[in-house]
């Protein structure tokens, strides 16, 4: 749906016939991700009491719910409640861990019964040789359900305590979300003990949901070509952060608006056509149709 809007902004990009595409694909990946400070200068002539764009996300209030963003939103919600099982991919920068954080605020000011798994080794990587591994997701566990609790030190011990630790968890009124970070860097076999997590019942009721969050390598993860994981990938709902393009105007009318400062006395009428088209990524050689929008929140906010 996005593709004749894409073509449009790729055409509107400006080409220089001189410039070397190596290089330049480069210089401007660096630039996209580069954040600068506003200059005084800028600060003084735009009225700007502070940045919109740095420490802009202080409380659920600041958060900007794009189309893409309140589905993720609701999904994340309904994984929580009804025990389901996700995994949300999106580029670097494009909101993932804020979604997650909008959660994690929403269960504490609502006061809802709802207990968050979080493994401390989400974020270790394969090359570390130490990538997360089924114990990591036990201790877990334990330190969100099992305080003071002995651990078994048999296997089938442990998982028949954890099973009654969350048992008893359901029946006091919580529902039970196992979150997992950078789950792109998850090695296959414990993806695949995921399954042995979310059969864990109490009568008919699952007990857990299980929400994976990572970059596209994820969705590489979760080919349901792999025989090895294709029991578990088909019982996942794969759910892809889009970029901003048609949200744009909102999402920067919201940061400016939190700042105290109405957006049309900074940004001409055209700067969004200009942003669009800044922020399309294409590979070297590539032909307009290859272009890639790479208009996510964190690179809209350093641009």
């Amino acid at each position: 749906k996005l593709a004749p809007e894409c073509l449009q902004h790729a055409e509107a990009a400006p080409v220089n016939p001189n410039a070397n595409p190596a290089t330049e694909t480069q210089e401007e990946d660096r630039m996209l991700l580069k954040n600068e400070t506003l200059t005084e200068a800028a600060r003084k002539h735009f009225k700007l009491l502070r940045n919109p764009f740095v420490d802009d996300i202080q409380s659920r209030a600041d958060v900007f719910a794009s189309q893409s963003g309140r589905y993720v939103r609701a999904a994340l919600w309904e994984c929580a409640q009804r025990h389901g099982f996700i995994a949300i991919v999106g580029e670097s920068g494009s909101g993932k861990t804020t979604l997650r954080e909008d959660l994690q605020e929403r269960i504490r000011e609502e006061h809802k019964p709802v207990v968050l798994i979080q493994p401390y080794a989400r974020a270790r990587a394969r090359a570390t040789g130490n990538p997360m591994q089924p114990t990591h997701i036990e201790a877990a566990m334990y330190r969100a359900l099992g305080a003071g609790v002995p651990r078994k030190s048999n296997p089938d011990d442990r998982s028949a305590q954890i099973n009654a630790l969350l048992a008893g968890s359901l029946t006091a009124g919580y529902t039970h979300l196992l979150l997992i970070e950078e789950a792109h860097r998850l090695p296959v076999d414990t993806l695949k003990q995921l399954k042995n997590f979310m059969e864990m019942k109490h009568g008919m009721r699952r007990l857990l949901g299980v929400c994976l969050i990572g970059q596209p390598e994820l969705r590489t993860l979760l080919d349901e070509r792999n025989p090895e994981v294709r029991e578990i990938v088909q019982r996942c709902e794969q759910i892809t952060l889009e970029p901003l393009d048609n949200d744009l105007s909102g999402y920067l009318t919201h940061k400016f608006d939190r700042a105290g400062i109405n957006v049309a006395d900074v940004l001409e009428a055209d700067a969004l056509d200009a942003i669009r088209a800044r922020l399309i990524s294409m590979p070297r050689g590539g032909r307009v149709s290859d272009a890639v929008s790479v208009c996510y929140p964190l690179v809209v906010n350093n641009l």
